[in-house]
């Protein structure tokens, strides 16, 4: 009797015509029966890869990012020319004031806590920067709001009006010395005077003050243990000057940053000098690098010269944005990204914070 199985393996089919009627019947049903099983194990397949994908997404979906603190640099533009400027004026675009509150909205709906308005410089559009940290605290309810800014445009009567909807002011000072400073590109030689009055204001009107510094070719061997003192910020933010391609990186950009470039060593030494100031938070490029979460003017997050910007948030979402940008958030969490990040609310009447 011809062997069935080692023929259908073999892919040739027996000579039926010479087998006797019953082994046609047999050989038939045997057929029938192997078609029958392959279209049973190919529908399990398919079943199988159906949950697999629906498990896949739904993990996927658990465990996207949460944008839980982002920058929102919402216009390049800016009154200083700092030479190692890394966010540059290379549009002008800045988006409504309504698209602007619906991406705000759309990021505090996928996770979004604090917020932090940035530029270019922010305060060359004081009205909108107003309205944006009122939407913020008093609409979307959000736990912190904070700004960066040179601090050369910030008036006491935008702090009256808008200074109870804001946490944190973080003011830009590199140098304690103003020859320094106009060195750098920061200001014409008043940048001093405005930004230890400020911190008066900040004081004043129930603002946590915040400086940043970036230590570079210029500073970092410059003792600012004395003015750093003067101002007593609660946070004290040194930056290793960071190199960005397409932003600062060549004479063909519009700021070259590769003569303020200092080596981790120098690097290190500013640290050393100054570390025992308890409001000192040191930030290398090694940390610094894919740990922020930048919205750029378009409302598209940056991916800091890994690949291209995503789609702007307004155009997919929140979540296929996120799934689309490099956020390293364990570089995050270990650069202190979470932080005693709201004010302390004033009791009316007393002038003292509880």
């Amino acid at each position: 009797m011809p062997d069935f199985g080692i023929n259908l393996l073999l892919n040739q089919r027996p000579r039926s015509s010479i087998l006797p009627i019953h082994q046609r019947a047999l050989l038939k049903e045997h057929q029938s029966a192997v078609a029958t099983m392959l279209v049973l194990k190919l529908s399990l397949l398919l079943i199988i890869g159906y949950f697999c994908r629906l498990s896949w997404r739904r993990f996927k979906s658990n465990a996207r990012q949460k944008p839980i603190s982002v920058n929102y640099h919402f216009t390049r533009k800016c009154n200083y020319e700092c030479g190692f400027c890394f966010h540059t004026a290379k549009t002008s675009e800045k988006v409504s004031k309504e698209d602007a509150k619906r991406g705000i909205k759309l990021l505090a709906e996928a996770g979004m806590r604090k917020i932090n308005f940035a530029g270019g410089e922010p305060f060359l559009y004081p009205a909108f920067l107003g309205e944006l940290v009122r939407y913020c605290k008093e609409d979307l309810h959000l736990e912190s709001v904070s700004i960066v800014t040179n601090g050369s445009l910030v008036k006491e009567q935008w702090l009256k009006t808008y200074a109870k909807y804001l946490d944190i002011m973080a003011v830009s000072c590199d140098s304690f010395d103003e020859n320094t400073n106009m060195l750098i590109g920061r200001g014409k030689g008043a940048h001093l005077e405005t930004f230890v009055n400020l911190s008066q204001l900040c004081r004043k009107h129930n603002v946590k003050f915040k400086v940043n510094t970036v230590v570079c070719r210029y500073n970092f061997d410059e003792d600012m243990n004395a003015g750093i003192e003067q101002v007593a910020p609660f946070r004290w933010k040194c930056f290793q000057v960071l190199v960005v391609p397409g932003e600062n990186d060549s004479s063909a950009t519009l700021r070259n940053a590769q003569r303020f470039v200092i080596s981790d060593e120098e690097y290190r030494h500013f640290c050393g000098r100054h570390e025992h100031q308890k409001s000192f938070v040191p930030e290398s490029n090694a940390v610094m690098k894919s740990s922020y979460l930048i919205l750029d003017e378009y409302m598209r997050f940056l991916n800091k010269g890994v690949k291209e910007p995503t789609k702007s948030i307004l155009e997919v979402g929140v979540p296929a944005a996120m799934d689309d940008v490099y956020w390293d958030d364990e570089s995050f969490a270990k650069r202190g990204g979470e932080y005693d990040w709201q004010k302390e609310e004033k009791k009316e009447g007393t002038g003292l914070d509880f």
